[in-house]
């Protein structure tokens, strides 16, 4: 039996050292992504539908679902109360969109969706970033608001 080498203990690799740094910046990037306090979601672009492939924790907090149930499904059927709208999110993703999402619980919420996309080297799009704004409160505000304004001008 030979015992492990002591003098590289606590070194980085030195087989492949390009692919050590690709995994130590894909790590850091995933731990940043889970810190982040807004839900964030990345969309599969190849795929039909671009079903999730990644949430956050604050995603799973926010909208209710586990990462395992959501994972795989379209964030149009899963999120939104109108798939037709939520389709927008891929063909116009260079500014953020309101939208009303529906939690797992089946309460809505009014999001702010903005849409970033992720390309490959050659330029193809292949995932797309999906951070929600939580804009609930300032909906209801919103509504309030117009119903005061309403009910002072009279009928």
């Amino acid at each position: 039996m030979t015992l492990p080498d002591r003098r590289h203990a606590g070194r980085r690799p030195e087989i492949a050292p390009a692919l050590f740094r690709l995994l130590s910046e894909a790590a850091l990037s995933r731990a940043a992504l889970d810190a982040c306090g807004l839900p964030v979601a990345l969309a599969d672009a190849a795929l039909p539908k671009q079903p999730l492939s990644y949430v956050n924790q604050a995603f799973e907090s926010f909208f209710g679902y586990r990462a395992a149930e959501a994972l795989g499904r379209a964030p149009a059927e899963l999120l939104f109360a109108e798939p037709a709208a939520a389709e927008r999110l891929f063909r116009e993703p260079a500014a953020p969109l309101l939208l009303r999402a529906r939690r797992k619980d089946g309460s809505l919420a009014h999001v702010e969706v903005a849409v970033g996309a992720v390309r490959a080297v050659d330029g193809r799009v292949t995932h797309w970033v999906l951070a929600f704004s939580d804009r609930t409160e300032l909906e209801l505000l919103r509504e309030k608001l117009s119903a005061l304004r309403a009910a002072a001008v009279g009928p």
